[in-house]
């Protein structure tokens, strides 16, 4: 059994992860002031999210997707879910700023585009990279998983395509948002330093909460989001039989929950490239929900090392060759 009070401080460095972090801030700054400055090609905020039908889907998506990737939305107004989706997906097209182009698409006013896709069901959320098609996700999703998704999908989009994203216009109602996001939003000093005592001592939900309280006032927080990841992936694996759970691994290849569950020990037992390329591979030889769900933990598990390590970099390198 995993001891209560294990350390994952070896695994993460946080000085290095918020130095990323502001590095990631800057350039977004840079890039408002180059609209500022009137910047060649800036689009208004208005553009990063679009109504698309079956007549302009060439021109507003697939020629769209050679500059920036294209995250398109289906849904319909009966669809309940869809009414929570979509305005988080509109929010996070606004905060993004131009590193990727919202379009949202209306399956009863399409239904050729919902059958060429291959929707079964709704809301469903596709990417469109240089005119490849991607599913990301089915159903109303956490926020938290959206932003990682999100997040890899741009990184795939630049490492493998070199799409940039294209450079908005800012909003006459206010400062653009990489000004915005320069604001501390803090202290929370207290509440961290809270969380991680919890977490030392073992109290896994205590530290959760902790870090969850953190996030609810400050999303964009670096170190909370650090912490909340190694807190859930202690809680997953506390109480496990390490064993067992290889035994079932080994026997079971084709059992992507084995494989999950395998790779968050392999991760808490510092075994970092294994916890990657277990779920690299599982993503490699399935697909459906059970690719998602290998994709998804993928994410999450890089979310405990730290965008900056070079583990990480590698892995999703793997993880975009697998998925295109």
């Amino acid at each position: 059994m995993q001891p209560r009070n294990m350390s994952m401080s070896g695994v993460v460095d946080l000085a290095a992860v918020k130095a990323a972090q502001e590095a990631k801030a800057k350039a977004e700054q840079a890039r408002a002031e180059q609209a500022r400055q009137g910047g060649g090609g800036a689009v208004p905020p208005t553009s990063l999210v679009i109504d698309v039908d079956e007549a302009g889907f060439e021109n507003d998506v697939l020629q769209r997707s050679a500059e920036v990737p294209v995250v398109i939305d289906f849904w319909a107004e009966w669809c309940e879910p869809c009414k929570q989706l979509s305005p988080l997906l509109e929010r996070l097209a606004a905060e993004y700023n131009g590193r990727f182009v919202l379009a949202k698409v209306d399956v009863d006013a399409n239904q050729m585009l919902m059958q060429q896709f291959g929707i079964q069901g709704i809301p469903a959320v596709f990417a469109v990279v240089a005119g490849q098609a991607l599913p990301l996700f089915q159903g109303v999703t956490p926020e938290p998983q959206i932003r990682a998704t999100l997040d890899q999908l741009i990184q795939v989009a630049e490492e493998r395509f070199g799409l940039t994203g294209i450079t908005v216009e800012p909003s006459a109602e206010g400062p653009a948002p990489a000004e915005a996001a320069q604001e501390p939003a803090g202290p929370y000093d207290a509440l961290l330093e809270a969380a991680v005592q919890a977490l030392d001592a073992g109290d896994l939900g205590g530290a959760v909460q902790a870090y969850k309280n953190v996030l609810s006032d400050d999303p964009g927080n670096t170190e909370a989001k650090l912490g909340l990841a190694q807190a859930e992936l202690l809680r997953r694996v506390e109480g496990l039989n390490p064993q067992q759970v290889r035994k079932d691994a080994a026997d079971k290849p084709g059992d992507v929950a084995a494989q999950i569950t395998a790779a968050d020990l392999d991760l808490v037992g510092g075994h970092v490239e294994d916890a990657f390329g277990r779920l690299v591979d599982t993503v490699k030889r399935t697909a459906g929900e059970d690719r998602d769900a290998a994709r998804v933990r993928l994410l999450e598990l890089f979310e405990v090392v730290g965008s900056d390590d070079p583990r990480v970099a590698a892995a999703r390198s793997a993880l975009a060759r697998a998925l295109f």
